[in-house]
């Protein structure tokens, strides 16, 4: 947001200077980012003096008058110039650009004078028109003046060409209240203890001829309030230069009167307007509704836009004419034939403003300011105050009829502040006194005041406090961060002992192994589509989130699941031609829970996500490319658990409404995570078209099982041995039953159960599948002998005949 140093002196006294001011902004919350001198004529006038000319001689070149002068510019000598005006005359106080001075012309071209000989002539300047000066459009004659100034007198001082600086302001979106001159203003008036004079609306007197329009506000809670106005007999023409150099030393370009006069009014009060063309206002009455869906609309920009049924809209009896809070039309706005102004002042729902506002992709000095929350009390004064100044600049007659439609008026917000927290949060003990001084000159009144608390009234347009907390930071940041002194010797009541888990520093390991395993580390959003919680609804733990004010309707909910937003960074980077990938992400999941007799609970629970698609490699002269499948992200999630110190868990089928195909790994009947292949439908969602393998670990969960504690034991002396079983089964008996049975029954030696072939074919029959298993066997004690080990391989196919009716093929 720009500020003008000159503009914002108009409403309070400064004596400050811009880098001061600035210094003092920043301190209350409002960062100044850049302070930049504004010169009203270009160069400053620089290298611009007062002359006199001393002797002019006529001589004429190629049937072309011109004059050889003297010009004393204060110099030890005169110096001389060839001019080519025909009224120079000796006796005149002109003004000179001296040598070296540069000449800015309106074109944007420039030159620099230099000495030089001009038909014979030694010419050490140029005697200026007011053009090349910049102050004015004539090249009929030099600009001669009538001035005591000595010679010499630099020329910016007679044309008292004061310098303005422009003050950046990163204005943050809860400071909605300073998003103007006079909202800065009021910063300055807390800090330093001055009054603001804002522009007197006393003489505005309308006459008694009454307007004949009428408003209707159909969506009150999108319009709680409008005032309108009627002007007659205007002219629309150029405005006056005071107005011309406010607007452009905030970067705004003017355009016309009417026009400029409804920025002027936006930027010093941060209240926006629009000035329609009341002709073009069909029966001569306001309507403030909501336009069927598809509704095509004119904009002032010339582009045609299709309403989407949820845009609020100032109409006439026929039709809209302007997108309410964001953007005027083409048909309605002031035009250089305009004689009769409406002029409308509202306030409108930050809500509606800004979903109209992104669903157009529309950006106006008015939605930036709705969006974030303007002052309801502000429209009746601005009104005035802007027919005044029409009145002032374009003429006209103010008919009698202020229009002020305003249903339920918006109350203050009445807060209760507890002394012990002031004080607490602050961090150091102010006097009641200078609390008091402090929210007075913030506009919240103290309404009743005792030994423990205080009642305060805060006005609408302070739309960023709303609570305890937010009235103790005004009171902080008007006090001043840099008044609170830090103790020599810090010290707390109670210090913690460090946790035996450390989550950052186990997260930290996790990232540094992914990293090392070819997997990039991405970050999404964690506000989504309705549509990906709707699709994922089997595997949230809760009911949605949605936000209270969405940018737009596609990013409204909080996310359920990190698998979509995931899949939206796969589909970015395969669409631009990175298909193998390896990624994966730590965020969270949102939803709420609503237990017996109580309120919704907003929850939220961590998650690790991978996801892995494309090739597992690159082709290469000794390999194939080779498509990664659900055993390389299986090996992955293995790493994992394996850093994390879980070894042991149960397997289940995975949700069959995510994945194709997968499993559950679960650990005291609660899942630890889910891994598998996307289903396409889901995939499809966030435009992915190729396979994608995906694996979901609870992270909270997960982070319970993690243990510092290493045991160490001694390597066995005596050796290991290794035998083998082929067990034919039926289909649907899994490898973890095998391995789960085998522990069950052989505790002592049985130390490692693995699979190493998989067969199903006609030869076994339908339903079979067979399975090799390797078995090791350890004696810490002894060396294992042969009757030992064949008894219990013997006690293994007992085992797996009797309960899972498995023939054992030799």
């Amino acid at each position: 947001m720009k500020i003008s140093y000159n503009w914002l002196k108009s409403l309070i006294e400064i004596k400050e200077s811009p880098e001061e001011i600035g210094k003092l902004l920043t301190g209350t919350g409002l960062e100044v980012e850049g302070i930049e001198e504004i010169e009203s004529v270009k160069g400053g006038l620089k290298g611009f003096v007062i002359g006199e000319v001393l002797t002019c001689e006529p001589f004429t070149v190629k049937e072309k008058q011109l004059s050889l002068t003297t010009v004393d510019i204060g110099a030890e000598t005169p110096s001389s110039i060839v001019c080519g005006a025909s009224n120079v005359r000796a006796g005149q106080k002109v003004v000179v650009a001296t040598l070296g001075t540069t000449i800015y012309f309106a074109d944007g071209k420039s030159f620099v004078i230099e000495k030089r000989k001009v038909y014979g002539h030694p010419s050490e300047g140029m005697i200026c028109a007011e053009d090349e000066i910049g102050i004015g459009t004539s090249h009929e004659g030099i600009l001669v003046l009538d001035t005591d100034l000595p010679n010499g007198t630099p020329a910016a001082r007679y044309f008292s060409l004061e310098p303005d600086f422009q003050i950046e302001i990163g204005l943050t979106p809860n400071r909605a209240d300073a998003a103007s001159h006079f909202g800065v203003a009021r910063d300055l008036k807390a800090v330093l203890g001055r009054e603001i004079t804002l522009p007197s609306v006393e003489k505005f007197a309308p006459s008694t001829q009454k307007t004949s329009f009428e408003v209707v506000l159909e969506n009150t809670e999108a319009c709680p309030r409008f005032c309108g106005l009627e002007i007659q007999g205007v002219k629309v023409q150029e405005s006056p230069d005071w107005l011309k150099k406010s607007l452009q030393a905030i970067g705004l370009n003017p355009i016309n009167n009417i026009v400029d006069i409804t920025n002027y009014i936006c930027h010093t009060l941060g209240q926006p307007m629009h000035a329609f063309d009341a002709d073009e206002i069909k029966g001569e009455k306001i309507v403030v509704r909501v336009p069927e869906k598809g509704t095509k609309f004119i904009t002032l920009d010339g582009t045609e836009r299709t309403l989407s049924g949820n845009d609020l809209m100032v109409c006439n009896l026929e039709e809209p004419m302007a997108i309410a809070g964001v953007f005027g039309g083409q048909k309605s706005g002031i035009k250089t034939s305009t004689t009769r102004v409406f002029l409308e002042v509202a306030y409108f729902s930050p809500v509606w403003v800004r979903r109209t506002a992104t669903f157009h992709g529309l950006k106006t000095d008015a939605s930036f300011r709705y969006e974030r929350g303007t002052d309801p009390n502000m429209p009746p004064y601005a009104i005035r105050l802007a027919a005044l100044l029409i009145q002032e600049l374009a003429g006209g007659e103010i008919l009698d009829g202020v229009i002020d439609n305003y249903p339920s008026p918006i109350p203050n917000a009445e807060i209760i502040v507890k002394h012990k927290n002031i004080n607490r949060l602050i961090g150091k003990n102010l006097e009641d006194e200078l609390i008091h001084r402090i929210l007075e000159s913030l506009d919240i009144k103290v309404i009743s005041d005792d030994a423990y608390e205080m009642k305060v009234s805060v006005p609408p347009y302070r739309v960023d406090v709303t609570r305890e907390a937010d009235v103790i930071e005004e009171i902080l940041r008007i006090y001043g961060f840099d008044n609170i002194e830090l103790s020599e010797h810090l010290q707390a009541d109670f210090l913690a002992s460090f946790p035996d888990k450390d989550a950052d520093k186990l997260q930290m390991r996790l990232i540094e192994l992914l990293a090392a395993n070819g997997f990039n580390e991405i970050q999404t959003l964690s506000i989504t589509k309705p549509a990906y919680n709707a699709a994922l609804k089997s595997i949230a733990k809760g009911g949605e989130v949605p936000l209270l004010n969405p940018l737009s309707e596609e990013l409204s909910v909080m996310r359920q699941s990190l698998l979509l937003t995931g899949m939206e960074s796969v589909a970015y980077n395969v669409n631009r031609r990175q298909k193998d990938l390896k990624l994966f992400e730590f965020g969270r999941a949102y939803f709420t829970k609503e237990e017996q007799g109580q309120e919704k609970k907003y929850k939220e629970s961590k998650h690790l996500a991978l996801w892995l698609t494309g090739n597992q490699q690159n082709e290469t002269w000794s390999a194939a490319s080779t498509l990664v499948t659900f055993y390389d992200l299986a090996l992955a999630v293995q790493k994992v658990l394996k850093a994390m110190k879980v070894s042991k868990f149960d397997t289940q089928d995975a949700n069959a409404e995510v994945f194709q195909y997968g499993l559950t790994y679960v650990l005291n009947k609660k899942p630890l995570v889910s891994l598998g292949l996307v289903k396409p439908q889901l995939a499809k969602l966030a435009d992915v078209k190729q396979a994608v393998f995906y694996a979901d670990f609870d992270w909270d969960f997960l982070l319970k099982q993690y243990s510092e504690k290493v045991e160490y034991v001694e390597i066995p002396k005596f050796p290991e041995v290794r035998r083998d079983l082929s067990v034919v089964i039926d289909s649907t008996v899994t490898f973890e039953q095998i391995q789960a049975l085998a522990y069950r029954t052989e505790r002592n030696l049985l130390k490692a159960v693995n699979v190493f072939d998989v067969y199903e074919g006609e030869k076994l029959g339908e339903g079979k599948k067979s399975y090799s298993v390797s078995y090791i066997l350890l004696d810490k004690e002894k060396t294992l002998t042969d009757e030992t080990i064949d008894k219990t391989m013997q006690r293994l196919i007992a085992s797996y005949e009797k309960e899972l009716g498995a023939i054992i093929r030799k």
